[in-house]
Order: C-alpha cells, then sequence, then structure tokens
C-alpha cells in the first residue's frame, strides 16, 4: 500500500505546473469537451505509466541491490532538483492532431509524457517498490488528481495554485526518497 500511496502523492504534486498539465489547460481550453480530455489523458497515463514501470522493475532484475539503492537514491535526489525547474509546454507538445478529442488528447498527452517528469518518477518508483501495479495505479491517479481539474476548472485555479510551494514539496518528498534510500531504508525491499 505504501507504493500506491508514495506513488500517488508524488506524481500528484509533481504535476503541478507541469508541462502535461499546461496540455491538459489548452486541451480542455480548445475543445470545451472535458470528459472526452480527461479520458484521453486517462488512457495515455495507463499505457505511458505501465511503460515506465515495466522498465523500472526490469531494472531491478539488472542491477545487485547495492547498485539499485545507489541508484535509485541518486536517481530520486535528481528528480528533486529537476522538480524544481519550471516546466513549459514545447511548440511540438502543443500541436493538436485533428482526430477527434479523445484521440487527439491521447496522442498529445502520450507524446507530452515521454520523458517527463512524472514517467521518469514512475520508473524510479517501481524499481523502489517492485510493485508494478500498485506504481501505475498510484502515478495514475496522481496524475488524475493534478489534471482533472486543470480540465474542468482550469482558468480558475491556474492564478490561485502556489506552483513553487507544491514543486518544493514535491522535491522535499523526492529528497526525503533519496536519502532514505541511500541510507539504506529500501533493505526490506531487497535493495
Amino acid at each position: 500500500m505504501e507504493a500506491f500511496l508514495v506513488s500517488t502523492g508524488i506524481v500528484a504534486l509533481a504535476e503541478i505546473g507541469d508541462k502535461t498539465q499546461l496540455l491538459a489547460f489548452l486541451l480542455a481550453a480548445k475543445f470545451r469537451k472535458p470528459i472526452p480530455v480527461v479520458l484521453g489523458i486517462l488512457v495515455a497515463t495507463i499505457v505511458n505509466h505501465a511503460f515506465a514501470a515495466a522498465i523500472g522493475t526490469w531494472l531491478t532484475g539488472l542491477a545487485g541491490p547495492d547498485v539499485m539503492r545507489w541508484i535509485l537514491g541518486i536517481s530520486f535526489l535528481a528528480m528533486a532538483v529537476w522538480t524544481l525547474i519550471p516546466d513549459k509546454l514545447d511548440e511540438g507538445d502543443a500541436k493538436l492532431a485533428h482526430y477527434g478529442v479523445f484521440a487527439t488528447t491521447v496522442i498529445a498527452f502520450f507524446l507530452a509524457e515521454m520523458g517527463d517528469k512524472t514517467q521518469i518518477a514512475t520508473i524510479a518508483l517501481a524499481a523502489r517498490y517492485d510493485a508494478l501495479i500498485l506504481v501505475v495505479a498510484g502515478t495514475t491517479l496522481g496524475m488524475m488528481l493534478a489534471n482533472v481539474p486543470a480540465v474542468y476548472f482550469g482558468g480558475k485555479l491556474a492564478n490561485r495554485m502556489p506552483v513553487r510551494l507544491v514543486h518544493g514539496i514535491a522535491a522535499a518528498i523526492f529528497a526525503v526518497l533519496g536519502i532514505a534510500t541511500l541510507m539504506g531504508a529500501g533493505e526490506k525491499f531487497g535493495f
């Protein structure tokens, strides 16, 4: 259950102000059809994060426990720093295909999430907890907690959300996970 809760919390916080959340605002404003946008985000996130978690789980089998502990600890610390760097929506992410609201959202969101903070976090979390389904469920819920309000209330929330504070909290959680992992907190998990 820890893997699910930590994954949900970290991704929900890390997603605030992230380029995929900006994309959710953009899609909602362009199409004004929240249900297919939300469903498109859900499908894209499940597929993307399942792939990322599979990579994380696979990586745990490649390295020994001591090496894995250092890789994960340093990865979490790097994620803490990366979370503090503001995101921008890339020009390519903003181009919308003409396949309908749902398909456009799935394609645009999936592509925008490739190599994104939350995808990298999903890889690290899956490697850390070796609980693919719980991590994917948690990271997907975290994405939805951050993006569904963006779709429905985007304009109103954008100016009220203390993005720097939220990013600071997410960075602190990543840093604590990194330090705890480096200090051996994951030994009960085999690394």
